[in-house]
């Protein structure tokens, strides 16, 4: 609908600016009105053109009225104010959309032709060092729907995870593991300060005893020859005694790494390896349990190894982007709109992260994907700078990156992170709340706001429960079809069609709106990068659903017109339904069972 006045307006835009002269023409912009006394649709096209024609906003309206083509959806237009046009609708311009979803099916409002443009979308990229928790889970909800959102809206989409295998926090995962390995072969040592202390370590501990046996076995004077005993804080220590305590701890975790490497030889990798491989394997699982899914895992560690961090330094030395000093390899990041300088190589030859996160970025646009976004935690704000600047020295473009920040999730236990003993992960929530509720809770609100998860609504089986309340409109409406079946009747969806013009009480108009509006809905939701903007949607859908079957017979037996069109319009709302909510990554359940029901 709201495309067909496009066009109009397009026309009569047209022919005006070619009678002007003219081929000053501004974007058009049409939105649906919040007032039914100004229409359905409103255009400040008018106000826009003013200027440029010297002439006044309302005597603008008058001629592009005018200019019009005629059109059977069209009721009237009217001028209002200084010179808005607004458009008012004949109702079976609103009934048509029935007969359009019926025969769209699950590509109603969608557009799958990829002529957007390309754009790769790296999202979730959890350190592999552990399970995925909490605030991960938002990540790969809201990075799933954009890229379901993107996909529908034209976008050719690529998803990608980024493991990141090759820092320090990978050598700290190793000495966790083999520390409480050495437990389960009889050898006690204390457990390093700055280690991983959680269950799941004790997990993967077991793994590697079941693979090597005693093989990786070492004496406890052999590991702690020669090391001092590890600082501890003491009580009352001020914040600076408690950084300075930390960095001695950290130095402490460097020295067992390092007496790791040299006592387990060629064993140390097959140490990582098999960590690795372990922490992979759960976040693979829960991403699977999470419906989502990647079409790439790149790993930081054979970008590395391939060479391709070395050529991307060459590259930027070649373009002059480098310089050297005091040791150390630096990026002229201030030039492009960063607080200062960052190093790339430090004095002692090791890549910094920076270094090769952004070997990876120069990896991904080689690969075609001239448009990159990056979904990271909020706590990564201080990072966007100097990525998008080394990216438009490489590129100069400033739009190569969109990076989307997620705030953070509390549950009643507060914030989650891998360092802590005890931490809620994501596959705890989905076990407990289960995919759906867990995905829609996580994008009820704008990813740019702190979240607060109510697990115990979200396992709730009552309408108080959003995502039920949602799913259980469409329940309904297949309840109806299964009622239908058993009193022997059949649904004749041309019959419906044909009989649209029956659709004529307010609760029918709500929902006919509502299924007009989805198209712009799902359009904005994807520009805007807000897959909230659905939820709001699917919402207010459910709601005139509910109200509708709560005052309206579906099946009337003694008037065979007005139930096929009823039909028509209840499977139309089933399908926006199933279409919307499996942009979200949540399914549309036939059947439900409640609690209780709020009517």
């Amino acid at each position: 609908m709201k495309a067909h006045l496009h066009d109009l307006l397009r026309a009569a835009l047209d022919a005006l600016l070619a009678e002007a002269g003219t081929d000053a023409a501004p974007a058009i912009q049409l939105d649906a009105t919040k007032d039914a006394k100004f229409g359905d649709f409103q255009t400040n096209l008018a106000l826009q053109l003013a200027k440029p024609l010297g002439q006044p906003p309302r005597a603008v309206a008058e001629k592009l009225v005018q200019k019009l083509p005629s059109s059977a959806q069209v009721a009237k237009v009217e001028i209002a104010g200084p010179g808005f046009i607004n458009f008012f609708l004949n109702q079976s311009a609103f009934q048509a959309v029935v007969a359009e979803v019926l025969k769209q099916g699950a590509d109603y409002g969608t557009d799958r032709s990829g002529k957007a443009g390309k754009i790769m979308v790296e999202f979730v990229s959890a350190n592999p060092t552990g399970p995925m928790h909490v605030g991960h889970g938002r990540g790969a909800a809201y990075g799933d729907s954009i890229c379901n959102l993107l996909a529908a809206t034209g976008w050719t989409v690529w998803r990608e995870y980024y493991i990141n295998d090759a820092g320090r926090q990978v050598d700290i995962l190793a000495i966790s593991v083999w520390i409480r390995y050495l437990e389960l072969c009889g050898v006690t040592l204390p457990f390093p300060k700055r280690g991983y202390p959680a269950d799941y370590i004790r997990r993967t501990a077991q793994k590697v005893k079941d693979a090597h046996g005693d093989a990786l076995k070492r004496g406890a004077d052999a590991v702690l020859d020669g090391l001092a005993a590890e600082p501890v804080v003491p009580e009352g220590a001020s914040d600076k005694q408690k950084e300075e305590i930390k960095l001695q701890q950290e130095a402490y975790a460097d020295t067992l790494i390092q007496r790791a490497r040299s006592l387990l030889g060629e064993g140390y990798a097959q140490l990582q390896r098999i960590a690795l491989d372990d922490q992979l394997g759960v976040i693979r699982k829960t991403l699977s349990d999470f419906n989502v899914g990647f079409d790439q895992w790149s790993s930081e560690a054979e970008l590395v190894k391939s060479g391709f961090v070395e050529k991307a330094i060459k590259r930027l030395r070649d373009q002059g982007l480098v310089y050297d000093k005091d040791g150390a390899v630096w990026m002229k990041t201030e030039a492009y709109g960063d607080e200062k300088d960052r190093v790339l190589v430090k004095a002692d030859g090791a890549a910094t992260y920076f270094c090769n996160d952004l070997a990876y970025h120069v990896d991904k646009l080689d690969r075609g994907w001239n448009l990159l976004m990056d979904v990271w935690g909020a706590d990564h704000h201080g990072y966007i700078a100097r990525v998008r600047a080394a990216i438009e020295a490489l590129t100069g473009r400033k739009d190569a990156l969109n990076v989307q920040l997620i705030q953070f999730v509390t549950l009643s236990s507060g914030r989650m992170g891998k360092r802590s003993g005890n931490f809620v992960t994501l596959q705890d929530l989905i076990d407990e709340a289960g995919t759906d509720a867990t995905r829609f809770f996580y994008l009820m609100r704008g990813h740019e706001q702190h979240l607060e998860f109510d697990i115990d609504l979200a396992r709730s089986q009552t309408t108080e429960n959003p995502v039920f309340y949602v799913q259980y409109a469409h329940a309904r409406i297949c309840r109806v079809f299964d009622q239908l079946a058993e009193k022997g009747g059949k649904f004749d969806p041309a019959a419906g069609v044909a009989a649209l013009q029956r659709l004529d009480n307010e609760h029918e108009k709500a929902l006919l709106t509502l299924l007009n509006r989805y198209p712009e809905t799902l359009r904005r939701a994807a520009a805007d990068y807000t897959p909230h903007t659905l939820v709001f949607f699917l919402k207010e859908l459910a709601e005139g659903l509910h109200s509708y079957y709560n005052v309206h017979r579906f099946l009337v037996e003694d008037d065979a017109e007005l139930q096929n069109a009823r039909l028509a319009l209840i499977s139309a709302v089933a399908q926006v339904l199933r279409n919307a909510l499996g942009i979200l990554g949540v399914s549309a359940p036939e059947k439900m069972y409640r609690e209780e029901v709020a009517e």
